[in-house]
């Protein structure tokens, strides 16, 4: 069945691409020269904005007041390893932490370092949050909704299989010649498995979608619609229990 919000997703996938090429141009123009690994895109920000619009607008429609969504300013949630960090969209009503979303891309060369550092940051962002949860950090609210939401550039450095090294001991059969695509949604995978986070949509798209908005998703039990159905059972669950 055709997702329901593929049209806004191909119009954000659109957007990412777009804007990310230009943010390359600019600062191409600019030093001279891009920055090492298309850091210049990545450095840029707003590329991922349409996809934070898009689940912003679903939590209004469910009836969530627009002053309780956070995804500009007041981001900043308390951690227990770190005083703060700032998550990409925050949804606070009534004074209860209902949910708090990243929204992550990568795109070549540097599949290798920046999929360790993405492995890295989300785990460590997970951990940091629930272990302030258990420790009274955000009153006696339920637990909060944790999303994760993931678009990657589909090309041979990030599809084509990958060797491990394994000096002293095997890595789990998993990850024997997975590429960086497989490697994520392991990740995701076993982060929902370990209730690190509730829900995670994976999508995959290549760099000449900045017209066409197309993108496919590795893992049929990561989409845009389970994803969206998750988080929005938590808004109806929220809304309900305070009618």
């Amino acid at each position: 069945m055709m997702s329901s919000y593929k049209p806004r997703l191909s119009a954000a996938v659109r957007h990412f691409w777009a804007t990310r090429n230009r943010q390359s141009a600019k600062q191409g123009a600019v030093s001279g020269q891009r920055d090492t690994g298309a850091r210049s895109a990545v450095t840029g920000g707003k590329q991922m904005d349409k996809f934070v619009e898009l689940v912003r607008s679903l939590l209004i429609k469910a009836g969530l007041p627009k002053d309780s969504i956070h995804c500009n300013t007041r981001l900043e949630l308390p951690g227990y390893f770190r005083a703060e960090k700032k998550w990409d969209l925050v949804v606070v009503a009534g004074g209860v932490l209902l949910a708090a979303i990243e929204f992550k891309s990568q795109v070549g060369p540097s599949f290798g370092n920046n999929f360790n550092n993405r492995t890295e940051e989300a785990l460590g962002s997970a951990t940091d949050i629930w272990t302030a949860f258990r420790e009274g950090a955000f009153g006696t609210s339920q637990r909060p909704w944790l999303g994760y939401l993931m678009l990657l550039e589909d090309c041979p450095g990030s599809m084509n299989s990958v060797a491990v090294r394994e000096p002293h001991f095997s890595v789990f059969p998993a990850f024997q010649d997975a590429s960086y695509c497989r490697r994520y949604e392991i990740l995701l995978t076993h982060c929902m498995r370990e209730r690190l986070y509730d829900s995670a949509c994976f999508l995959v798209s290549e760099a000449s979608s900045e017209k066409t908005g197309k993108f496919r998703y590795p893992s049929n039990d990561m989409t845009f619609d389970q994803f969206a159905a998750s988080f929005l059972g938590r808004a109806f669950t929220f809304l309900e229990a305070n009618k």
